[in-house]
């Protein structure tokens, strides 16, 4: 009876967090039917005019999709690297750190950056890439001319990528530094008595020891390969660098909301959540065979 009786409680509990999820996440699934049709604003939904896969076939002679698709594929992919090479050397770095108060200090000061809003963040980097910003003025010092950064083609995709690792490697290194503090200590005495070195126990213990969750943590990412970050990009972005620096999220952005090609913006957003759906079921299909990690 008092099962019973917790059992409906918590179920109270989740009531009215799970109507709030129906409203803004189940009920507007229904509006991807936009995507199959010719939409126009002011008409109900079942009275717009069914063009079946026309907006989908029109995406894909446009010049610009090809191009987004693209920069996208190569900034998550680039980030999603760099996002387990970088956390994973710096968490090995600090490890071999023995000053414990030190360790901490370093520890919190690198993962900071994370809490930070990518508003704050983008106009920071902004003042300091623009053509009278500090990184300009250090170059000047040495004879190099200005560089417009943030309005460059060839630089605003490594300063995209560049400040996604500075701001999240020290958050992320918590997973592989929490793995580390769990290798059994008795390894790396065993690995003293038969002549290893720090370099040996590096790379006989410490990597075997934590590879599982390096291998778990990138698995489980392939399936943001197509999100390579709005709220960074859009926060930082301008119409000069669209050639490297568009991707699929801020272009359905600008078509739908500021173009408002309504039908053309579904049907590039439908498309990128079917490939992010079997992207996320192969990558914990992977994590489970490789990782031994499984949801259900």
């Amino acid at each position: 009876m008092r099962n019973k009786l917790f059992t409906r409680n918590y179920h109270a509990m989740l009531l009215p967090g799970s109507i709030l999820l129906f409203i803004f996440t189940i009920i507007p699934l229904f509006g991807v039917v936009i995507a199959f049709q010719k939409y126009v604003p002011g008409k109900l939904i079942w009275d717009q005019r069914w063009v079946g896969f026309d907006n989908f076939a029109f995406m894909f002679q446009l010049p610009d999709s090809k191009q987004v698709f693209i920069n996208t594929l190569v900034i998550a992919i680039v980030k999603i690297v760099l996002g387990v090479i970088v956390p994973v050397i710096f968490a090995l770095l600090l490890h071999e750190i023995q000053g414990r108060i030190f360790k901490k200090w370093v520890q919190t000061i690198v993962y900071l950056p994370h809490f930070l809003s990518w508003v704050i963040l983008a106009g920071i980097l902004i003042n300091i890439f623009s053509l009278d910003g500090i990184v300009n003025q250090i170059a000047g010092w040495f004879g190099i001319e200005p560089t417009m950064f943030m309005t460059s083609n060839s630089w605003f995709r490594p300063i995209v990528i560049g400040s996604d690792i500075w701001k999240e490697f020290g958050f992320k290194a918590i997973v592989y530094l929490a793995a580390l503090t769990g290798i059994n200590p008795s390894l790396y005495e065993a690995a003293a008595i038969d002549g290893a070195g720090r370099f040996h126990k590096l790379r006989y213990v410490t990597l075997p020891a934590i590879m599982p969750t390096v291998i778990l943590l990138t698995t489980l990412s392939l399936g943001n390969v197509l999100n390579a970050g709005f709220d960074q990009i859009f926060n930082m972005y301008n119409p000069l660098v669209y050639a490297t620096g568009d991707i699929i999220d801020t272009y359905v952005y600008r078509i739908g909301l500021v173009e408002m090609q309504y039908g053309l913006a579904t049907a590039v957003g439908l498309l990128k959540s079917v490939v992010a759906i079997i992207l996320i079921a192969i990558s914990y299909r992977l994590a489970y065979k490789y990782a031994n990690y499984r949801i259900f």
